[in-house]
């Protein structure tokens, strides 16, 4: 299969999935694969938009209906949940609308949202316009991506796979520096 077939075939849908879990790494790779010609920026952003949303809201209805049973598996939460309560409890609105661009809080902050008595109709508008935002962002990013790689590398088509690996290994590498770092804090806090 070629690079071309993936992305018709599995484009969007990868990039539905990976907003919905976390997702910054697959939408720069979205918005890189649209500024190549692969994909439509448009879409990359509206499929990201509704994947980021749908998940916010999941994870705030877990946070809502949920809560005591997923806290009593993960004890380690509790540290994080209590940090992402004093935050949400001084700046509830522009926390909501901005979470989802602080990495490693972006999953915890709409359960804990779900946790409080933040209204659901409050959430769902915020989130929308945050979700709005943060898709066209970073999609975005992606796109001007590929025009300032493009400017550098004149010859960018023969380039493209190992600029997605690149592109994929940088997140991996993110997403592990603060996982262990996070899992390191957890410890902390336990032992304390």
């Amino acid at each position: 299969m070629t690079l071309e077939s993936i992305v018709e075939n599995y484009g969007y849908l990868a990039v539905w999935i990976g907003t919905f879990l976390e997702g910054e790494t697959v939408l720069v790779m979205g918005g890189f694969l649209a500024h190549r010609g692969y994909l439509e920026l448009p879409w990359v952003i509206a499929v990201a938009f509704a994947g980021t949303f749908f998940g916010d809201q999941l994870y705030f209805y877990l946070g809502r209906r949920h809560s005591q049973v997923l806290l009593a598996r993960r004890p380690a939460w509790q540290a994080r949940i209590g940090k992402a309560q004093a935050l949400l409890e001084r700046h509830q609105a522009l926390l909501i609308l901005i979470f989802r661009f602080l990495y490693g809080l972006r999953t915890m902050l709409p359960f804990v949202i779900g946790m409080s008595r933040v209204p659901w109709s409050l959430f769902v508008l915020l989130n929308a316009l945050g979700a709005l935002v943060w898709a066209i962002a970073i999609g975005f990013a992606g796109y001007l991506f590929g025009q300032a790689l493009e400017i550098v590398l004149t010859d960018i088509e023969h380039y493209e796979h190992e600029v997605l690996a690149v592109i994929a290994v940088a997140g991996f590498l993110f997403w592990l520096f603060h996982r262990v770092r996070r899992k390191r804090q957890d410890r902390l806090a336990q032992a304390n």
